[in-house]
């Protein structure tokens, strides 16, 4: 198939948990969800909450039961109360220089354009969770030298892979989407290639545009991809701005990818063995899956891809191991789990009321070696990475 252009205590009561409790990463919220959304659907996850978590991920992982629901994905749940309300930032305009971003003087040192292998392909960098936080990625990719001070594409013959969850949490997730669009055109005139993968929150998007309200069979009662992308980060002026071919391009892009020896993925999990043993046939079962358009089906595709935590305890490098054997590759390198929930630290508040939020200076290489984990946490005042592969010694 072608290349697509382009976590709460297991203990809290039931009366504790919100309808899709915990997804909520700390520090931000959905802006203003509708008043109904409490009675449509606060009994459905919360329900059975025992049977739900226990069926989906104690079977295939096993340690963190509770994060295989939809609504358990960062595993906190926050207070509405605890949670400042994003404010929607205007879209910019394409090639506008971005506000707030720095000047960057690019150098041979520093340009990765400058540093072409002769004859091959240049440099390989990825990028993790932006949700939304276009600025930030702005910031980003110009301190590499992939972008100059306007934001276009000033790294030639670069690889630049985005591992997925473009949008929701940050306040300008269209505006991510029509950056990546317009870097893999630019990059690809250049001599370069700009692509990306499929995150779970692109199939939450794509599943509350097309089916909005639709009930789905959760496992644990009915829900919907509305109800679930407003309470996991869903933002109100993104879905104003959606258009067609946002959806198109989304719904095409690949699961999984190989480049020089690292498995690119969204998720750290191994459900992508349920769809196929080849990259090919994952790709290929993903996009088919989108294609027949049924509620059921997205619902569970979504689903499969919010697990996480499969390379992070003792049994990790088994896992990673597995996905290596099956799919090709030395490391996976994935998104989706922010680096601070794989190392243990919470941020919050230390007992001398000091905010303890952890610094993310870089990638997390675990699991033996086999995982590098990318989300450097945006969404809890953490880092945008963006990172040349491999890793430096």
């Amino acid at each position: 198939m072608a290349q697509g252009a382009g976590q709460g205590p297991a203990g809290r009561t039931a009366e504790a948990m919100s309808p899709y409790p915990g997804y909520a990463l700390p520090g931000y919220t959905h802006p203003l969800p509708p008043p109904h959304l409490g009675e449509d659907h606060g009994h459905h996850l919360g329900e059975h909450p025992a049977e739900d978590h226990g069926h989906h991920l104690g079977n295939d992982q096993g340690h963190h039961p509770a994060t295989d629901d939809p609504g358990l994905l960062d595993g906190y749940t926050p207070t509405a109360r605890d949670l400042p309300v994003i404010e929607p930032r205007q879209p910019r305009p394409y090639g506008e220089a971005p506000h707030d971003v720095p000047t960057v003087e690019l150098t041979p040192i520093t340009a990765p354009q400058q540093h072409p292998v002769p004859g091959g392909p240049g440099p390989l960098y990825v990028v993790g969770d932006v949700h939304g936080y276009l600025d930030e990625l702005y910031a980003a990719l110009a301190a590499q030298g992939i972008v100059d001070a306007h934001g276009n594409w000033a790294a030639g013959n670069t690889r630049l892979w985005f591992l997925g969850d473009f949008t929701d949490r940050g306040p300008d997730g269209v505006g991510v989407i029509d950056l990546v669009m317009r870097l893999s055109a630019e990059a690809a005139a250049a001599g370069g290639y700009c692509k990306a993968l499929m995150g779970n929150h692109e199939l939450l998007l794509i599943g509350a545009k097309r089916f909005g309200d639709t009930p789905v069979n959760s496992g644990a009662g009915t829900a919907s991809f509305q109800a679930a992308w407003l309470l996991n980060g869903g933002q109100r002026t993104d879905m104003e701005r959606l258009e067609d071919h946002h959806l198109q391009w989304m719904s095409r892009l690949d699961a999984m990818a190989e480049e020089d020896g690292h498995l690119l993925v969204h998720s750290d999990t191994t459900a992508y063995l349920e769809y196929g043993d080849s990259i090919e046939a994952v790709n290929d079962a993903v996009t088919e899956a989108l294609q027949r358009n049924d509620p059921d089906e997205c619902w569970d595709l979504f689903r499969k891809f919010t697990k996480r935590f499969a390379f992070r305890d003792e049994a990790g490098s088994t896992a990673a191991r597995e996905l290596l054997e099956t799919y090709g590759g030395s490391r996976v390198v994935h998104g989706h789990s922010p680096i601070p929930y794989l190392l243990g630290d919470v941020p919050g508040e230390d007992s001398d009321g000091e905010d303890s939020t952890p610094v993310v200076e870089g990638p997390h290489l675990y699991a033996d070696g086999l995982a590098l984990a990318m989300d450097g946490g945006v969404t809890m005042a953490g880092k945008l990475l963006v990172v040349q592969l491999p890793l430096a010694d």
